[in-house]
This record gives C-alpha cells, structure tokens and sequence, in this order.
C-alpha cells in the first residue's frame, strides 16, 4: 500500500513546511460536539482521526495540514461520513508502521499493501484499491517477466513488499531507497535497470521529470508454479492495498471498511481514481488469489473482496 515522494528540491521544501504545522496540530484540543456513534468508533482523540503519512504525491501529500493524493481524498471522503476531523502526522513509511503498531496514531494509509504478517500486528481494512505489479524502466530497455530481471540491479523503497521479491530474483541486485526519489535518481544515472513502485508514482515522474526518459511497464504476474518455487515472488503479482490500523481498533477498521466498500458502489471510487490518472479496470477489479489470501486469515471464509461491475 505508497506516495513520487519529492521530485524536485522545491516541493521538498514545502513538504517539510507542512510536516511542521501538520504536527504541531497534534495538540488541539477535542473537537466540540462530537457525536455519541463518532465517540464510539474509539480513536485516540474522540473525533479526531491522527493519520500518519509519508509524502507519496499522488497516494499521500500534505498540503496546509490536510492530506491531499488518492489515498488523501478516500480518507477525507470516509471521515465525512463517519463525522472525524483528520489530524496528520508526516513521517517515513517504516515509521507510518510502527506509529500504528504501537498506537501513537489511529491509522495510516498510502499504498499499504496487505501482508500476512503485517496483519499480525495491526488491522486491515478492505482494499480501496489493488495495484498492479508496475515497472520504472529506462528508454529503450523492455522487461515482461521475473526471468528477464535476472542478474539486474533492481531498486525499491526500504520496507516495500517488492524487497523480498527482489532478493529472490537469481543474481538480482537490490538497491533500497528511503523514498521513490532515490529510485527515480539512480534509474536515470543508469545505476539501476528496473524500479518498482506503485504504478502512480511512476506516471507522475514521467511527467514532472521527462529528462530522466523513464517508462512504465507491466510486470507479467509470475506462474503459481513459479511461485511455489520461490514464495516471495507473490509480491511480484498485483497487491491488495488497505489502510492500517492498530490491533485494538476493531470498531474503527469495521466502520472505515464499509464506507470503502460503498465507494465502490456508489462510484466515488472509481472517479477518484481517474482523477489520479489511474484506470479503475486495473485498480477497482481484485485478482483471483485476493480473497484467497486473506479469508480465515483476517477475513470470514466468505469473504469477497470489493471490486467494481459486481
């Protein structure tokens, strides 16, 4: 589940801005007139949901203390209607984890994607999207499946899914950045072959960044046999993202995950993800194995994942 971080030195700067008078919102006193059902859904504050966030533009960005992106408006548009005032905190995604993990925020969102053992110590919602396996790769270079990544310097951003999938590409390279500028930077220096990132970020520095002569390409999802043979090329398949909550926030998660699956119904979701330049038939319809991963793990044996047409 990103989030480009920062692709230019001046947005870098304004990020930074906004990470101070996003914290410094943290002490605010207690919305007044909260209602008795937003009381009961038991965030840290009553009616005030504190999200941690990385600068993931288009996923995640905060701009005048709110969180602006893909990921940005799904939580604004659920926190209307559950009545939570959205209070961010900007940190790393190592630290977007841990600040949900030992519950100094009540949620973190940004291209999370779903993991077995990240739902060990934290809380998923239903997915609002689903990313396909996407592919920075350089002008004139042309990569299809996990065997053409053999013996390649790939890069990812630290604590991405994509790291364990890459150190187990044979005589691959792992080169892991603390954001997707890193990647970007490397990519054009030809210091590495391929990034993996979410498919967004890599069609916005396309665009903010045409020098580095980057295009995106669609990993063929690896076989089940494939798969088999080396496990963590699961995370080479398209992911299931969610927002991330503590263990304890059950009430919470349950209340956020319905407003998400109406999204799909209602067509907000779908609309929102063409405002990112995304196409809902790639992000809004689940592969075969999402419902798979997750039923009898955090999810009744019936469930079935969220996804546009039904």
């Amino acid at each position: 589940m990103i989030r480009v971080r920062s692709l230019a030195v001046t947005l870098t700067t304004m990020l930074m801005i906004s990470t101070v008078a996003a914290c410094g919102s943290d002490g605010d006193d207690t919305p007044k007139n909260v209602s008795a059902k937003t009381a009961a859904l038991g965030t840290l504050t009553p009616g005030v949901i504190k999200v941690a966030v990385q600068p993931y533009a288009p996923y995640t960005t905060v701009q005048g203390g709110k969180v602006v992106g893909l990921d940005g408006d799904i939580l604004t548009y659920v926190a209307k209607k559950l009545g939570l005032q959205i209070r961010p905190q900007v940190t790393d995604f190592a630290g977007m984890l841990a600040g949900v993990q030992s519950r100094r925020v009540d949620i973190t969102i940004g291209g999370v994607a779903w993991t077995a053992d990240r739902q060990k110590q934290g809380l998923f919602t239903d997915p609002p999207y689903y990313s396909p396996p996407a592919m920075a790769v350089g002008s004139g270079k042309t990569y299809r499946t996990v065997d053409d990544l053999k013996g390649l310097s790939l890069g990812t951003v630290e604590g991405y899914v994509w790291v364990k999938s890459i150190q187990s590409v044979p005589g691959a390279k792992l080169h892991a950045y603390p954001d997707a500028t890193g990647v970007f930077d490397d990519l054009g220096a030809g210091r590495v072959d391929v990034g993996f990132l979410d498919p967004l970020i890599i069609i916005a520095a396309q665009k903010q960044r045409p020098e580095l002569k980057i295009k995106t390409e669609y990993l063929t999802p690896p076989t089940a046999a494939e798969v088999k043979a080396r496990p963590a090329y699961a995370y080479f398949q398209p992911y299931q993202t969610g927002f991330y909550l503590p263990k304890k926030a059950t009430r919470l998660e349950k209340a956020i995950s319905a407003q998400i699956d109406a999204m799909y119904t209602n067509g907000e979701m779908a609309g929102l993800v063409k405002k990112y330049g995304g196409d809902p038939e790639q992000f809004l319809k689940p592969a075969a194995d999402v419902a798979t991963a997750r039923r009898g793990v955090d999810r009744p044996g019936n469930w079935t994942p969220p996804s546009i047409g039904q």
